[in-house]
């Protein structure tokens, strides 16, 4: 009971001091107040002293200040939780390419560069900000052998803010996107094999639906592509003069697509609409299963339909093309066995401006989806359990005669090596070889070569 009438007389002669004393003196007596009745000490005290007196007994919490602090508190823990999950993405690229051409000319450049970002965690669980910052600058480039896409055009180094997005958080499951950041989808997407990815301006709204344990998962997505910025750019340009449209020409590209999945099946389809430019409809499913106990099978199936749209602006003309694709692949503890086919038709060639092809097919150098173009593609791989991170492949692809009677049957023999530290002070080194070799039953062409040198080091995430 002393204890008690103890803290309330405190708590009297804090709140007169508070009325008495100059403004010098009341943090101290307001701090003498709170630590009295065992409650937190505010930050700042304001010196008019406007806080309201109550009669709320210690213990007790008033409706109006239930589920939560105050909003200034409730804005400030938001915005700390926030900032605590942010992270910073570091990596560094160094990139030799070498080609000679069939026509004998030649492609040579080696860069340095990377990329720094950043993404936040949502403030309010509603709102994160990303950004990220990519350059390509030249160690080596003679000006006669431009054509890597190493670098910009004329050998020349650039760097440029390639993201720039906020993503909010509609709810648990489904997300929205608007500004430049780099996407992933079969005809749109980052394409990734130099020194710096495709980029896009766009709006698009993802969702990721299920997917617990034996339940089906929906992956749906629809957006609006208006710019890209090509891998080896500073500039975002309009999709439709990316995809080689006229000058003066701007369209952008409308996207919608799905894919479900549950165990072993998987089955999606996205369609691409630029208006007066081009539609791209592509399918895809999958399926996996076991060949006793240590041997799977997975087999794959694959359609693309494209077409010109509205006034057919891209060619002036109208024009179709189709390819479709089958894969079967053999897995065995590290090994990796791969059988494709390809085939392409219509009345003109495949295209893919704004990413890398998705053909089953399509590997190092050729896409091998010329019109009227058939391709088998055999390849065996191996991860080598003694050396973690080692692994290794090669492929052949023999192709037929295109329609075209001024183009001619290729084929191209591929071999990979790389080896990507899994842990210890170099985890997220990589280093890879790469050379391909392409022939052509034109006489008076040359085989093509292509060699390339990779260094990345993209060490965990700060």
């Amino acid at each position: 009971m002393s204890s008690n009438r103890t803290r309330r007389h405190s708590l009297l002669l804090a709140s007169a001091a508070g009325c008495l004393v100059p403004g010098s003196l009341l943090p101290a007596a307001a701090a003498f107040a709170q630590s009295a009745v065992g409650g937190p000490i505010p930050e700042e005290i304001p010196l008019n002293f406007s806080v309201a007196p109550t009669s709320v007994e210690q213990g007790q919490t008033p409706m109006s200040q239930a589920f939560g602090p105050s909003r200034e508190d409730w804005i400030r823990d938001t915005r700390r939780k926030a900032f605590e999950d942010t992270k910073f993405e570091v990596q560094a690229r160094t990139f030799y390419l070498g080609r000679d051409k069939y026509d004998g000319s030649q492609s040579e450049a080696w860069a340095l560069g990377g990329s720094v970002g950043l993404k936040t965690g949502y403030f309010r669980e509603f709102f994160a900000f990303g950004a990220t910052g990519y350059t390509s600058q030249r160690l080596y480039g003679p000006e006669d052998k431009d054509g890597t896409l190493l670098l910009a055009p004329g050998q020349e180094g650039y760097t440029v803010l390639g993201e720039v997005y906020g993503e909010f958080l509609l709810n648990q499951d489904t997300r929205l996107t608007l500004g430049r950041r780099a996407f992933d989808t079969p005809y749109i997407n980052k394409n990734d094999v130099r020194m710096t990815p495709n980029t896009f301006q766009a709006a698009v709204l993802q969702g990721l639906y299920g997917g617990g344990e034996g339940e089906a998962e929906w992956r749906v997505g629809a957006g609006y592509f208006d710019k890209i910025k090509e891998r080896n750019s500073e500039d975002f340009v309009s999709m439709a003069k990316d995809a080689g449209a006229p000058a003066g020409v701007e369209r952008g590209v409308y996207t919608l697509g799905a894919n479900y999945k549950l165990g072993e099946l998987s089955l999606g389809a996205i369609n691409y609409y630029s208006d007066d430019i081009i539609n791209i409809f592509y399918t895809e499913g999958k399926y996996a299963f076991p060949l006793g106990d240590a041997w799977n099978l997975r087999t794959a199936l694959q359609y693309t339909d494209q077409g010109s749209t509205g006034d057919r602006l891209l060619k002036g003309t109208s024009f179709d093309s189709d390819q479709w694709g089958a894969k079967a692949e053999l897995v065995h503890g590290g090994a990796l066995f791969t059988l494709a086919y390809t085939q392409a038709g219509g009345n003109a060639n495949m295209q893919n401006p704004w990413s890398g092809y998705p053909g089953y097919t399509s590997v190092q150098v050729e896409d091998f989806n010329r019109d009227g173009e058939k391709a088998w593609l055999m390849r065996a791989g191996y991860d080598f359990e003694s050396v973690k991170g080692l692994g290794v492949y090669a492929l052949y692809v023999d192709g037929t005669d295109p329609s075209a009677a001024t183009e001619f049957a290729r084929n191209e023999t591929d071999l990979n090596i790389q080896w990507k530290v899994p842990k210890g002070v170099l985890e997220g080194l990589m280093v890879r070889l790469r050379y391909a070799e392409v022939s052509q039953s034109d006489p008076a062409s040359d085989d093509l070569k292509d060699l390339r040198i990779m260094v990345f080091y993209d060490p965990p995430s700060l």
